[in-house]
C-alpha cells in the first residue's frame, strides 16, 4: 500500500536523526578507547559518559548489531573481538558482565545475553562476511539448546556460571529475543533447523504464556502470581510473528497476536500522544504509565508490519509525536511520564538497537535504502 508524503517525510526525518545524532555517539564520547567497549550510558544533555559500574555482554552485542547493520565494518570487527575477549569462554558460553576494569563481575549464564550474541553474530556475518561469526553463533546455539532447555519446549531464563539452576524460571522476554535471534540465524545460514525450532517455540509460548481472553503474551507463565502485560512486548511479538507469515501464519500464536495487537492499542496508549505505557493488568487496567523509548519504537514497527490503512494513518501521527517528544539534538530521552516530563534522561548504549530495528521496518515501508552502508 502506498504511504502518504507526510509519512514518508517523517520516516526520513527519523532516520536522518539516527544517522546524524544517535549512531555517531558510540564511536565518540560513548566509546571507551582503553577497554574498546561502549560505555553503558551517556548523559542526556552533554552526551558525556556516565561513570560505569559494569559493562554487559548484551550491550556489547547490541552495539555489534547496530554497527554491522550500518556496514561500519572496522568498528564492528573491534566490537566482535571485545565481545569474545571480555565475555566469552571460547566455547559458546557468555558471562553477564565485567567490572569497570574489564574483569569478570557477574558470571551468570543469562539466556537474554546468549540470545543477543546469536542475533548480533548473525547480522555481523550477513553484513560484514566474517566467517568466524558463524562459528561463534553455532557454538552459542549449542549452549542454549544443551544447557538452557527446560525439557518442556522452552528455556530457563538464567543459570549459574556452571549451568546449574538458580530459580530464575522461564520468562517470556528472553524467549522472545531468542526467537528474534533464531530468525536472524535462519536468514543468515538458511539452516531449516531454525525454522523447525521456531515453530516449536511458538507453540510452547502459546501454550504457556498466552492469556486466552486477550491473546496477549504475559511476562510470566499463565497462573503465576503478580503477572502483567507489557504493551511493548505485544507489539514486538506481533512484528516478529506477523512479519514471517510463511513460518508462523498457520499457528495459534499468530491468531493470538492479532488480538494482542488490538488489545495493546486499546488499553496501552496514552490519549492524545500515542505514548505506549509500560505495563497493564490482564484486564487492561493500567499498572505503569511510564513511556519507555523501546516500547514506542516497537509500536511503530508493529504498525509498519501490519501495514493496513488505519495503521499507516496512526503511524504518521506516531512519527510526529515521537520525534517531538522523545528525540532531541543530542540524542534521545529514554523514558517519559505520560505528562511528557523526562523521568530518565540518560542515553543507554542498548537503545540504538531498538531505534534501528524499528527504523528498518519504517524505511522498508517507505522504499528507502537504510541504513546507508560503509565506513
Amino acid at each position: 500500500m502506498p504511504i502518504s508524503p507526510e509519512l514518508n517525510q517523517r520516516i526520513a526525518a527519523l532516520t536522518a536523526h539516527y544517522d546524524a545524532a544517535v549512531l555517531p555517539l558510540w564511536t565518540a564520547s560513548g566509546w571507551n578507547t582503553d577497554l574498546l567497549l561502549p560505555y553503558e550510558a551517556l548523559d542526556g544533555a552533554s552526551a558525556a559518559p556516565l561513570s560505569p559500574s559494569r559493562y554487559r555482554a548484551m550491550a556489547c552485542a547490541r552495539q555489534l548489531y547496530v554497527f554491522s547493520l550500518a556496514g561500519k565494518q572496522a568498528h564492528a570487527d573491534t566490537l566482535f573481538g571485545s565481545l569474545q575477549a571480555y565475555f566469552g569462554n571460547g566455547e559458546g558460553a557468555w558471562i553477564y558482565s565485567v567490572d569497570p576494569a574489564g574483569s569478570p563481575l557477574d558470571a551468570t549464564r543469562d539466556l537474554y545475553t546468549h540470545a543477543f550474541v546469536i542475533f548480533a553474530c548473525a547480522t555481523y556475518h550477513a553484513r560484514c562476511g566474517n566467517p568466524d561469526a558463524l562459528d561463534v553463533l553455532d557454538e552459542t546455539v549449542d549452549i542454549v539448546e544443551d544447557r538452557f532447555a527446560d525439557e518442556q519446549g522452552l528455556y530457563h531464563a538464567a543459570l549459574t556460571e556452571h549451568f546449574r539452576p538458580k530459580g530464575a524460571g522461564v520468562l517470556q522476554n528472553p524467549i522472545m529475543h531468542l526467537t528474534e535471534a533464531y530468525l536472524a540465524a535462519l536468514e543468515a545460514t538458511g539452516d531449516e533447523w531454525y525454522a523447525e525450532r521456531l515453530r516449536e517455540i511458538a507453540m510452547a509460548v502459546h501454550e504457556r504464556f498466552v492469556d486466552p481472553a486477550s491473546g496477549c503474551v504475559a511476562e510470566l507463565p499463565q497462573g503465576s502470581a503478580d503477572n502483567r502485560i507489557e504493551p511493548g512486548h505485544q507489539f514486538e511479538w506481533f512484528s516478529l510473528v506477523a512479519g514471517k507469515p510463511d513460518l508462523f501464519g498457520d499457528l495459534p500464536l499468530a491468531d493470538a497476536l492479532r488480538r494482542a495487537f488490538a488489545f495493546a492499542q486499546q488499553h496501552g496508549l496514552a490519549a492524545g500522544t500515542l505514548g505506549v505505557s509500560a505495563a497493564l493488568e490482564a484486564n487492561g487496567a493500567l499498572l505503569d504509565g511510564t513511556e519507555r523509548i523501546w516500547a514506542q519504537t516497537e509500536f511503530a514497527r508493529a504498525l509498519a508490519v501490519h501495514g493496513e490503512a488505519q495503521s499507516l494513518a496512526t503511524l504518521a501521527d506516531w512519527a510526529g509525536q515521537f520525534h517531538s517528544r522523545f528525540l532531541h539534538a543530542q540524542g534521545w530521552h529514554e523514558c517519559l511520564a505520560p505528562s511528557g516530563d523526562v523521568v530518565r534522561a540518560e542515553m543507554p548504549s542498548t537503545s540504538p538497537y531498538h531505534l534501528a530495528t524499528s527504523y528498518q521496518a519504517l524505511a522498508a515501508l517507505a522504499g528507502m535504502a537504510w541504513p546507508k552502508q560503509g565506513g
